[in-house]
């Protein structure tokens, strides 16, 4: 069962997903939250798999409540997905950074936020990857100066490649196909890079890929 707390100010938001939520028999809405500090707080005592939670609320907005929730060796597993009205959201790239697994833009359609709800528990790849890319790639081509990561010495020459592709935003059986791997294969890897970039999920390889200058906007097309 995936236990998913949301976090919006809109009480009509929160019973809208919620609503959509309920009659999957695979998911479970343990929880809600009206502001960041709330969702922090519902975070720690519910301990969901994924918190839904809106990027802009009173106080304690969502990109400081998922900087805590990262910060917190405690909720290492809970996955943070921001919501937000636009798909190109100047707080979403610190989002990303700041730990959140991914984001969807609050008009998707139901099918959708259900599959993105799965997706996200499994930490298994960036929600809507294409417009992910296209979001990291854009505030990712605002940095000055790459900063190369001590940690990257300590990758392989092909995780380096597995990495690369990740930021890519393609998924592991895309990554499979491209480098004749096996599906599992190319998931171990993955799984490695995270362990040694100290990296919550893929979302977080994505952002260092760019900000060392390891991959830079469009280069995958």
């Amino acid at each position: 069962m995936i236990r998913v707390l949301l976090a919006d100010d809109q009480r009509l938001v929160r019973a809208g997903f919620r609503s959509i939520l309920a009659d999957e028999d695979d998911i479970d809405v343990v929880g809600e939250a009206s502001d960041g500090e709330q969702a922090v707080a519902a975070a720690r005592e519910l301990r969901p798999d994924v918190l839904l939670m809106d990027i802009r609320m009173p106080g304690v907005d969502g990109l400081e409540a998922a900087r805590r929730i990262a910060a917190d060796p405690a909720l290492a597993d809970v996955r943070v997905v921001i919501l937000t009205t636009f798909d190109l959201d100047d707080y979403i790239y610190g989002a990303l950074r700041a730990g959140a697994t991914g984001f969807l833009v609050k008009d998707t359609e139901p099918e959708e936020l259900i599959q993105a709800v799965r997706v996200a528990a499994r930490g298994d790849a960036l929600i809507s990857p294409s417009i992910t890319r296209r979001l990291i790639a854009e505030f990712a081509g605002r940095v000055k100066q790459p900063e190369p990561h001590p940690r990257l010495n300590a990758l392989t020459e092909r995780e380096r490649e597995v990495m690369e592709l990740v930021a890519g935003g393609l998924t592991n059986d895309e990554i499979a196909a491209r480098l004749v791997l096996s599906p599992a294969t190319a998931k171990t890897h993955v799984s490695r890079i995270m362990t040694k970039l100290g990296a919550r999920d893929r979302s977080q390889v994505v952002v260092l890929a760019y900000e060392s200058g390891m991959v830079s906007p469009g280069w995958l097309g």
